[in-house]
């Protein structure tokens, strides 16, 4: 059996036990939930169990509540596969009154139906699961945190150990924890095999609708090649036309993304919509965005090799990968991430705000050479910001592939994306 690398999830969902009867951990499947799920579990129902699925689904649709009978905290595993246990699982926990009773864990989201009549509020915490950050994978040194970040942590003289060959690596593995410990050959080849699955059966299998996989896999195609990007629907279309897809419709497309979404595969960037000074517009178009940015580099058949002569498709591909991290990390504080863009053309890469209001500006570059245009651009960003109505930032920070750390004369964070974390 592998080792069980500690997640950041770990005492997210220690606290939520203590505050909620039930707590549903959802995510991509093959980001460890199950693993996370089951070190803090008594007893466990495994739906998918080969040898008990159809005995199980059997006993949910005649009483469900035999299912739940186990020591607590019991784990229901992919509980989707009945959805009737949710309203189950919620009576039982009205009935007992006590927190800490049941984990559900799920890597797609059904379809809200007769079989579900409450959401839960109240019953419920909701905790979502991403694959590994570099932190978690130990290939950061955590010398800086996102939390001292926001509490005005300022003596920051940092060094990465991860270099840039290492970064690509990352990329085109993923965060999945089976993968961060395997040869690149083998990591490379469990992406494939995820992107294959989506395509050749999850997608058909979330709502019982027949997807068309060519057209699946254009629009994965599709995706990739517009990550980092606001690609609305229009570019996807004309995107996926040039393969050998003749006509696709807008619902189309919303609808397999909606299908992608539900299996966590997609996760967008929204917009941040901040008070401003002046009158100028904001856009609102998402940022396209995977859960992981393996998923980009599995579709389109990228190495860490490929990625090291074309810096541009780099650039990107990074972002992405600090994206995936900045979420995780931004999540434990209780926070979000967006990103800002108005139409005067300026933007900002992502913005992290708190639930208290606190939130910060972070430029995301790979190499050095674009240090001095990105802090002019999140200097300029403060200035735009309407501080009669809102916070001034708790830092400025480029988040960069390069080696070390260090405050800039002009106050902007220089922070190695190796040496973050939660």
């Amino acid at each position: 059996m592998k080792k069980y690398y500690p997640r950041i999830a770990d005492k997210i969902l220690e606290e939520a036990l203590e505050s909620a009867g039930a707590v549903l951990i959802e995510g991509p499947k093959w980001s460890g939930k199950t693993w996370t799920a089951a070190k803090k579990s008594k007893s466990i129902l495994y739906m998918q169990d080969p040898d008990t699925r159809e005995s199980n689904i059997q006993a949910a649709s005649v009483k469900p509540s035999l299912l739940l009978k186990g020591e607590n905290p019991r784990l229901i595993d992919e509980w989707q596969v009945a959805p009737v246990l949710w309203d189950s699982v919620r009576h039982e926990v009205d009935m007992r009154g006590e927190e800490g009773q049941f984990i559900l864990t799920g890597s797609a989201t059904p379809i809200i139906d007769k079989q579900i009549s409450h959401t839960g509020t109240g019953r419920f915490s909701r905790i979502k699961m991403r694959p590994m950050s570099l932190f978690e994978s130990n290939e950061s040194t955590g010398e800086i945190s996102l939390k001292e970040l926001f509490e005005k942590y300022n003596n920051i003289g940092l060094t990465s150990n991860i270099e840039i060959e290492g970064i690509a690596k990352a990329i085109v593995r993923g965060g999945w924890p089976a993968s961060v410990t395997s040869k690149p050959e083998s990591a490379s080849k469990r992406a494939q095999d995820y992107v294959n699955s989506i395509v050749q059966f999850d997608v058909s299998r979330v709502d019982g609708i027949e997807k068309n996989p060519n057209k699946m896999f254009a629009l994965l195609r599709s995706l990739s090649r517009n990550i980092s990007t606001e690609a609305n629907y229009s570019v996807l279309i004309k995107d996926m036309e040039g393969g050998e897809n003749e006509s696709i419709s807008r619902p189309t497309i919303q609808s397999y993304l909606n299908v992608l979404q539900r299996l966590f595969v997609v996760e967008d960037l929204e917009a941040w919509n901040p008070s401003i000074r002046s009158a100028t517009p904001l856009r609102v178009s998402p940022k396209r965005q995977f859960v992981d940015p393996s998923i980009a580099t599995a579709t389109l058949g990228i190495t860490h090799e490929h990625l090291l002569l074309d810096f541009n498709t780099f650039g990107y591909l990074f972002e992405s990968l600090c994206i995936r991290d900045l979420r995780i990390y931004a999540e434990a504080l209780g926070g979000k991430v967006s990103h800002y863009r108005d139409k005067s053309g300026l933007e900002c890469d992502v913005i992290v705000v708190l639930r208290d209001g606190r939130w910060g500006a972070v430029e995301i570059k790979l190499g050095s050479n674009e240090f001095d245009k990105a802090a002019k651009n999140l200097r300029k960003l403060s200035e735009v910001i309407d501080y009669k109505k809102m916070n001034k930032p708790s830092f400025l920070m480029i988040l960069t592939g390069t080696k070390f750390g260090y405050k800039r004369d002009d106050g902007v964070l220089i922070v190695p994306i190796g040496c973050l974390k939660d």
